[in-house]
């Protein structure tokens, strides 16, 4: 013990001269003590997990687990605050490191930047690698088909692909057919001459899901290395760089939706980093929420028949059940849309359908009784199906592995199961979650139900979710992970850590420590937050964004440079928009209008060509932004960036809150508004060098006393408060 005690500190020295080793070769370097810090907290973490294996039964001690949760402002550089400490360490320690953020952009800097500038300076070489979900990807067989240079096998080539794109294929316009056509054909050429790698996101425009989608690698239909392309497959050609990579950049979906199936390190044999982790409880909501379409239910009978002809061929015993299994699941289906239809059809029908899918929510999560006994059915039947469709593909790979001159063939026979299989899947765990009893003062998932018209059809489907992404991230990424650091420049909300620790599962947790470094910057006199209220109450939608516009229409009247303004509703965006008089239509360049890249490209050219642009945007335009200097020199903000109230989710949380004696409003959307605000306000200040000023119309920020607690969680700017114009 006392020896693997040395080691550590050992590490931890070793990782910090590594890093004072590479900010000192650094050229324009300036010393900041917040990063040194960081990178110190970094170091005592990773050299005190203990990695890989323990036998305890031998009487080794049980693993050290080590957590740090770490809030770095702008500006103090945490990624080489966190990469050159960790990646030393995962060389002392014959580890890993697994980089996880939350947006591509981040991604895309620690790849082809920040890594490539810190292997060129440390002292050790190692290499480092992108991961990606297998959907971001092109599958070489789907697209040949698509593109009409592939062979069709046995059956249309309608049947590779989902059921909703045939119909979309078939109501399509001859000539909208044919230039999809001629799309897959030019990006199957481009990909044969090793124009494009195969990754959605290096074409030069990406494009539209609708069209990526037919052709993405997804992991059901793919049969691997019995793939005829798979000596061409740019999946796995990526998979083959990060086996020999010590840094590995993936994001937060592809961590949770990877777990436990080895695309990724393994977690208690690698160092853990979480950047951008504030979205680390959302995405695991996401992630672990599902649904089911009970009306549109045809793609069971073509799995059925699919399943009966492939493992009769195969001569599978466990297919005689698959009649049974289907003919189950369609009328209970359809039992379960018209049951749903009889208790809330009233209520869906009632909600005016410009709003998206009418919704209606379970309150306590409580099933109707007339529910239960058909999601039991369908669970069982699915259940059941799945079994027989695992012992097809079992038998699939078999045949693959000893008869590989018929590679071609199994592997389309593979894909027909793998391209609906997933849906049969979706189907039995939304059934299961939906028929989750939570005990007496227990947590209940969310459950709730939708209706919207598709073309001549009405469409019925079932959602579930778990409410508390703490709980989900203890259960399923704590438990398997040893040395984890998580940061971002908010973590923190209304000034303490409480929020995001409850929300990230990290809450209690004896092996987890806190730290707050300070951005360098000097806010208060770099940055001015004016306060500018208006005469209407902004719970007052209509009269307060008129009159906020009005504002807002005068200020950025102003703008010498460029600036952002951030709207919380796609309708007060449209309002604004449609205020602009026409001398100031040329200024204002609107999210959406133009892709993100070429929207920010046209503003850089802009500003730096001494005119003012002004971007409008919303939430995606919130947070990851790095406008610098003159291309951001004012932000403004239209309302509190408070979550939409009819998030169904949100709704069953705050519903489980009151229920226990506690206040969601206090304790839940005040906080996450917070870290929000946050995130619109870091916009404004990106270097020593910014001077701006950052605007908000909703007065509620001053005069509330929930108010004053987001104004703590602000960086301290100049404070000036301006009566109604």
């Amino acid at each position: 013990m006392r020896h693997y005690c040395m080691s550590q500190q050992v590490w931890a020295a070793q990782a910090l001269e590594s890093f004072d080793a590479v900010v000192q070769a650094t050229e324009g370097f300036r010393s900041r003590a917040g990063q040194r810090l960081m990178a110190e907290q970094v170091a005592r973490t990773f050299s005190s997990a203990t990695l890989g294996k323990v036998d305890e039964e031998s009487g080794e001690d049980a693993p050290t687990r080590s957590i740090a949760v770490i809030q770095a402002g702008t500006g103090v550089g945490k990624s080489l605050a966190y990469c050159a400490p960790a990646i030393a360490l995962a060389l002392s320690r014959g580890t890993r490191v697994l980089i996880s953020t939350a947006t591509v952009a981040l991604q895309e800097q620690l790849v082809n930047k920040d890594l490539p500038a810190l292997a060129a300076l440390m002292p050790q070489p190692f290499k480092f690698a992108l991961a990606k979900g297998r959907g971001r990807y092109v599958c070489k067989l789907k697209l040949d088909r698509l593109a009409g240079t592939g062979e069709a096998e046995e059956e249309a080539d309608d049947d590779l692909f989902a059921e909703e794109e045939a119909a979309a294929r078939a109501k399509r316009p001859r000539h909208e057919t044919e230039a999809r056509i001629q799309f897959y054909s030019t990006m199957a050429q481009t990909l044969s001459k090793g124009a494009w790698d195969g990754d959605r996101d290096s074409l030069d425009t990406p494009p539209e899901p609708e069209v990526w989608s037919p052709v993405a690698a997804e992991g059901a239909s793919c049969t691997g290395k019995h793939c005829p392309a798979f000596s061409q497959c740019t999946y796995y050609d990526k998979r083959k760089e990060l086996v020999g990579a010590q840094v590995i950049v993936a994001n937060h979906d592809l961590l949770l939706s990877s777990l436990g199936a080895r695309v990724l390190p393994e977690l208690d044999n690698c160092l853990l980093v979480l950047d951008e982790a504030h979205h680390l409880p959302s995405t695991a909501l996401d992630q672990f929420a599902c649904s089911m379409d009970l009306s549109r239910i045809t793609w069971i009978e073509r799995l059925a028949s699919r399943g009966l002809r492939i493992g009769a061929l195969l001569e599978v015993e466990e297919i005689a059940d698959i009649p049974k299994h289907s003919a189950q699941l369609r009328q209970t289906l359809q039992d379960l849309a018209r049951i749903v239809m009889d208790v809330y059809g009233a209520q869906l029908k009632s909600q005016p359908s410009a709003w998206g899918p009418a919704r209606v929510r379970v309150p306590r999560g409580e099933l109707p009784e007339q529910l239960i006994a058909p999601l039991g059915l369908l669970a069982a039947s699915a259940e059941g199906f799945l079994d027989a469709l695992r012992a097809i593909s079992k038998a699939l790979r078999a045949e693959m592995r000893d008869k590989p001159d018929e590679a071609k063939r199994l592997s389309t026979l593979y894909a027909q199961i793998g391209m609906l299989a997933p849906r049969l899947e979706e189907l039995h765990a939304t059934a299961q979650l939906l028929l989750q009893d939570a005990p007496e003062g227990a947590v209940p998932a969310a459950k709730w139900f939708t209706l919207e018209v598709d073309g001549d059809f009405i469409v019925v489907k079932a959602h579930a979710s778990p409410i508390l992404p703490g709980t989900t991230l203890r259960n399923h990424l704590w438990s398997a992970v040893r040395g984890a650091v998580l940061t971002s420049a908010t973590l923190t909300s209304c000034g303490h850590f409480d929020f995001f620790l409850r929300e990230a599962g990290l809450h209690g947790d004896e092996a987890t420590t806190t730290l707050e470094v300070p951005s360098p910057f000097n806010y208060a006199a770099q940055g001015t937050l004016i306060a500018a209220e208006t005469r209407a109450d902004p719970k007052n939608a209509a009269q307060f964004t008129t009159e906020m516009v009005d504002a807002l229409l005068h200020d950025i009247a102003r703008v010498e440079y460029g600036a952002l303004v951030l709207f919380t509703s796609r309708e007060q965006m449209r309002q604004a928009v449609d205020a602009l008089p026409t001398a100031m239509r040329s200024v204002v360049l609107v999210q959406n209008a133009l892709p993100r890249t070429q929207l920010l490209r046209r503003h850089r050219e802009r500003v730096d060509n001494g005119e003012p642009s002004v971007i409008f945007g919303m939430q995606s335009f919130g947070e990851g932004l790095d406008l610098p200097g003159r291309l951001c020199e004012s932000v403004f903000i239209t309302k509190l960036p408070f979550a939409p109230p009819d998030d169904p989710v949100g709704e069953a949380r705050a519903e489980w809150l009151r229920a226990v004696g506690r206040d969601p409003f206090s304790e839940l959307v005040v906080p996450a508004t917070a870290i929000r605000l946050a995130q619109w306000v870091g916009r404004a200040i990106r270097t020593e060098e910014d001077q701006a000023h950052v605007y908000c119309y909703d007065k509620r920020l001053v005069r509330t006393s929930y108010g004053q607690r987001l104004l703590k969680g602000l960086p301290p700017f100049a404070l000036e408060q301006r009566a109604p114009l």
